[in-house]
């Protein structure tokens, strides 16, 4: 094969991108025939043929049976993508938290751990994930360890600001902007590690596993600790200059009018001081109630008490008007939210966003689907996962490769 006019590498990179077609055509459509993915994804049917043989032998995928429809002819053997095709590992570094999961090709959660309380120093943080997923490794046999996609890591990228809106230690958090978690974690695991804006990172699983399979576009919000975000167009997520993109929280807003906010130095606050589970637990606390974990939050919105519904009436007055602005500049059909915790708040929050958008939507201007998202308190890990598994298998996965070290990409791919 002849290289030096880069003919060789184009019609590798062309039959690369089209067995990755073929990969997202099954995530959408599974089960489905060859006929099935040739209209999908615009191939001929020589093509999908040949295409099908080589995902087989890589182990990609698997068929499920034959189409008993009433066709004419002999029925269509139907593929699917096969769980053990490729699996992926996935932290998600939280203020208030540490959650490692293990997923197979087909996005399911095989093992998981979880540290629930604040975050500790990253030397700590290192040895805890790393013996965590020494403990998920052990779980795979030698054959599915080769079929690893690598270690992803989702976190806040400026996990030492912002804590007085969040009511956290400083000392805590402070010796995190310094530190190169993926690459540390990278050196002691010697394994190709992924690494990404929390935000992205849950919008990437949302892409690959879930309302993605049905819709390109749509604005991702995800309520933990603080609020973050992400922007999927065309199949892919939006990073930005600095990887910011979609990060929703920090679009300036009016302070609240709860009495246990603290104020803003100046004239304006940010989304997550109001937009935030830390903002509502800060409230709880305020009004006398015990809400110290997952646990005990979930109690208290279950039992409905006044001061989640006086948060709920804070939290949308502030995240609809920017919600709105966000809008105005990309124009997409659908708003996925979802929540580290629900007892009814991710649907009141869904249900009343909906109607406040509604009601506020600009002359010629409607308002797009609010739907909950797919993985609820697993998205960012999920979303970690999902990282190694759509940088490997998704034809949109050009430009993801920002935070990988060249060494790292190279052998992840």
């Amino acid at each position: 094969m002849k290289t030096s006019s880069g003919r060789g590498s184009n019609s590798a990179n062309v039959r690369r991108y089209n067995e990755r077609l073929l990969l997202q055509a099954l995530r959408r459509t599974e089960p489905a025939s060859k006929a099935d993915l040739a209209r999908h994804a615009n191939l001929t049917s020589t093509a999908v043929g040949s295409i099908v043989e080589s995902l087989g032998k890589a182990g990609l995928i698997e068929y499920s049976g034959r189409r008993l429809d009433g066709q004419r002819g002999q029925p269509a053997s139907l593929i699917k993508l096969d769980p053990r095709g490729a699996f992926g590992i996935g932290v998600r570094l939280d203020r208030t938290g540490i959650e490692t999961v293990l997923v197979n090709f087909a996005g399911d959660v095989l093992a998981r751990s979880a540290l629930d309380s604040v975050l500790p120093h990253p030397d700590v943080a290192l040895k805890i994930v790393t013996r965590d997923i020494g403990k998920m490794l052990d779980l795979l046999s030698a054959a599915e360890r080769d079929r690893l996609a690598g270690i992803g890591i989702a976190q806040p990228f400026n996990l030492g600001s912002w804590l007085r809106e969040l009511g956290l230690p400083a000392d805590t958090f402070r010796a995190w902007d310094n530190t190169d978690f993926a690459d540390a974690l990278g050196r002691a695991l010697a394994l190709p590690v992924f690494s990404e804006n929390d935000g992205n990172a849950a919008a990437t699983a949302e892409l690959f596993y879930g309302h993605g399979r049905g819709c390109d576009d749509f604005i991702y919000l995800f309520l933990g600790s603080a609020i973050g975000g992400g922007i999927a167009i065309d199949g892919d997520c939006l990073r930005g200059a600095s990887g910011n993109a979609g990060d929703i929280g920090v679009i300036p807003v009016p302070p609240s009018r709860l009495p246990s906010a603290p104020q803003p130095n100046g004239q304006w606050d940010i989304l997550l001081s109001r937009a935030s589970l830390n903002a509502l637990v800060r409230h709880l606390h305020y009004r006398g109630a015990s809400a110290d974990n997952r646990v005990d939050l979930q109690a208290c919105i279950e039992r409905r008490l006044p001061a989640v519904g006086e948060w709920i009436d804070d939290c949308v007055e502030a995240l609809a008007p920017a919600l709105r602005a966000t809008l105005c500049v990309l124009d997409v059909p659908m708003v996925v939210i979802d929540s580290d915790i629900d007892g009814g708040l991710l649907d009141a929050l869904v249900e009343r966003l909906a109607v406040t958008m509604a009601a506020s939507a600009p002359e010629a201007r409607g308002t797009p689907a609010f739907v909950r998202g797919t993985f609820g308190p697993d998205a960012g890990a999920i979303g970690a996962a999902t990282l190694p598994m759509f940088f490997n298998f998704s034809p949109r996965a050009g430009v993801r490769h920002a935070g990988i070290k060249p060494q790292e990409a190279n052998h992840a791919a």
